[in-house]
């Protein structure tokens, strides 16, 4: 199939999981995950109505700007972030989601700054406790927040997660709405409810995120088919 025809069947599945649970399929933001596909891949995602292109590398992410991929919809960073690298990032991607640490959020605070802009953001939320993924602790998410509130170049939108890729489904579930608990407190007792974005799920369990409360979604293989790593 197509990546058109992919993205119309995704959309059809997310609406049916949100007729399912009395959801708006207008609230879910589509992030097509882009990695280790070409500029004209992205481009036929942006004319085939994607809501976002999201990469998780930044080199991949500063040569496909370069070839004018996301022209058309907002560039989503959505991959681990290294300091040293966040000064090619800050001001081209709309969104940065996956801001898992207070050393990384400062940078892009400085960085931010540098350029007078307001970098919107996501924190991301470690919540299976892996000791290789980045991410905030739960029970430290409210102070990260609240960091994150203090500053001015930087404007924190939701938060993200991607629980243990070795999860089965119901714990899948289960740290799907511990999240979005986390969330919706963090939201209230920080940010006046102004935060819209809950990003959870890819290609293999976005319809169990749905369920669980994501406004935001991160497909990738789904879309573009299956990556072939070297």
């Amino acid at each position: 199939m197509s990546i058109a025809e992919n993205i119309a069947r995704v959309r059809e599945e997310i609406a049916a999981v949100c007729a399912e649970t009395g959801r708006d399929p207008h609230e879910i933001v589509l992030v097509g995950a882009s990695k280790m596909n070409d500029a004209a891949a992205c481009r036929e995602a942006v004319e085939a109505g994607i809501d976002a292109l999201g990469e998780n590398r930044v080199q991949e992410m500063t040569e496909k700007l370069r070839q004018h991929a996301y022209d058309g919809v907002p560039l989503h960073f959505i991959g681990h972030l290294q300091r040293n690298k966040v000064n090619k990032v800050v001001g081209q991607a709309a969104l940065i989601e996956s801001v898992g640490s207070l050393e990384l959020l400062f940078e892009i605070e400085k960085a931010a700054a540098a350029r007078g802009v307001v970098q919107e953001v996501l924190l991301e939320v470690n919540i299976g406790g892996e000791a290789a993924k980045s991410g905030f602790a739960p029970d430290a998410l409210l102070a990260a927040a609240s960091s994150a509130a203090d500053q001015t170049h930087v404007r924190v939108r939701g938060l993200m997660t991607v629980p243990p890729a070795d999860a089965d489904r119901d714990t899948n579930m289960r740290y799907f709405h511990q999240v979005q608990a986390l969330y919706v407190d963090m939201n209230a007792k920080l940010f006046h409810n102004e935060c819209k974005y809950l990003s959870m799920g890819m290609s293999g369990d976005y319809q169990d995120a749905i369920r669980a409360g994501a406004t935001m979604v991160r497909v990738g293989s789904a879309i573009f088919g299956a990556r072939h790593y070297n």
